[in-house]
């Protein structure tokens, strides 16, 4: 979809610079989302406030997957000379922490894949702030992604001024 939706765009703009005039009524810019998204502090930030805030869910899990390398371990190394009940015993200890395991871990990855979604379309909303004040400061008829784009003079890049008024925002 996003493929299509750049190819018809790239198609429009193509057709409207056929003429020179129309290109001279025209002022494109280019921004590359992706680089300006990785310079922000903010974007750096994402993980360790993701992992501040299950801190305490992601130690009982590494604890959860500690003690069942343990048990996995003492039953490979000890089976040869446990009794027939140990033997079970352990077994349903195995079984109790994977399942116990099971049921805290996929609802925990859950979480945190959708609180990185939720970060990372924050700062998308904030680059996408950034690029329309740009756009508008500078007059900007037309900005594209730089993804959708072949070429481009770099004097019409504004991923640099994005950067400085996503920045600028922050402060204030």
């Amino acid at each position: 979809m996003k493929a299509l939706k750049a190819t018809a765009v790239a198609m429009t703009l193509a057709a409207s610079l056929t003429s020179a005039s129309a290109y001279a009524q025209q002022k494109i810019g280019v921004a590359n989302v992706q680089a300006i998204f990785q310079s922000l502090p903010q974007a750096a930030t994402i993980q360790q406030t993701i992992n501040e805030e299950f801190k305490d869910e992601i130690q009982a899990i590494k604890q959860l997957e500690s003690d069942l390398q343990y048990l996995m371990e003492k039953q490979r190394r000890d089976t040869a000379t446990m009794s027939q009940q140990e033997i079970t015993e352990l077994e349903q200890e195995l079984n109790k922490l994977r399942e116990d395991y099971a049921a805290k871990a996929q609802p925990l990855q859950q979480n945190i894949q959708r609180r990185q979604n939720e970060e990372r379309n924050r700062i998308l909303g904030l680059i996408q702030q950034g690029i329309d004040k740009v756009a508008q400061a500078e007059e900007y008829d037309v900005i594209l992604n730089a993804g959708a784009v072949t070429y481009i003079d770099e004097q019409f890049n504004v991923s640099r001024q994005v950067v400085e008024e996503i920045n600028k925002s922050a402060a204030n």
